[in-house]
């Protein structure tokens, strides 16, 4: 297994509120941990919210015992989520702030996926060529599933970077979970919408295929995103599973 991770604040943005764990060796009971997340809120408050939300979740996969992989993602997931609401309350200057989250691990050759909000996960390889695995908790995203607009007019959207679910954002939050059988030569991508909204999929498909080598099909992901506009903090990470 390979991997490669980088962030970006981006070409406008000041402050980095992404921020990542990656771990290609065993996380407590899992083999392995992939984590993404883009922090939302006041100044300083987002970039709290995505350290704050990693650290908790990668400190509950350390201490369950459990065997089964959801179940230990949701349960660690479900503890962040009550930590960070707990915070947001006690500390004015906190008050709003959330997290997206997408989590990876491979056990075998099957990956296991958790998501919140609009950070994404994506297979890169085989016949598909493509495929972006997690659905974006999203207004334009809800949007486009009742058929109200099209995939090209929620990239233009003025309301796309609204999220319909986030860590933080309420008592309870639920997240979504996907179970994926990995090919030899397939790619593992997880990024924040600072990449996805500068960079079209077609595009990152090309850059990570026409890359053997992860760290350049990354750096160049990020450069992409900047030359486009960089309007967004960009994290780009890339797993060779095989």
């Amino acid at each position: 297994m390979k991997t490669f991770s980088i962030t970006d604040a981006g070409a406008i943005r000041e402050m980095n509120q992404d921020f990542y764990f990656s771990s290609d060796t065993a996380v407590g009971n899992l083999p392995n941990l992939f984590i993404v997340a883009d922090g939302m809120g006041g100044h300083k408050a987002g970039d709290y919210a995505s350290r704050y939300t990693i650290e908790r979740v990668v400190a509950s996969v350390s201490r369950n015992a459990g065997d089964e992989p959801v179940s230990i993602i949701k349960e660690a997931i479900n503890k962040a989520n009550e930590l960070l609401v707990a915070e947001s309350r006690e500390d004015e200057a906190k008050r709003g702030m959330g997290t997206t989250l997408v989590v990876g691990t491979i056990i075998g050759n099957k990956l296991f996926v958790a998501n919140i909000g609009d950070s994404r996960l994506y297979i890169v390889g085989g016949t598909e060529q493509i495929r972006q695995i997690t659905r974006d908790h999203s207004l334009v995203d809800e949007m486009v599933r009742m058929g109200e607009i099209n995939a090209d007019e929620a990239r233009v959207h003025p309301d796309k970077n609204i999220i319909t679910r986030a860590v933080g954002a309420a008592d309870h939050v639920e997240a979504d979970f996907f179970e994926v059988e990995l090919c030899e030569d397939d790619r593992i991508l997880l990024c924040t919408d600072g990449l996805t909204n500068m960079v079209r999929d077609k595009e990152i498909c090309d850059t990570i295929r026409q890359n053997d080598n992860i760290e350049t099909a990354a750096s160049q992901l990020v450069a992409m995103a900047n030359a486009n506009g960089g309007r967004d903090n960009i994290t780009v990470m890339i797993i060779k599973p095989f």
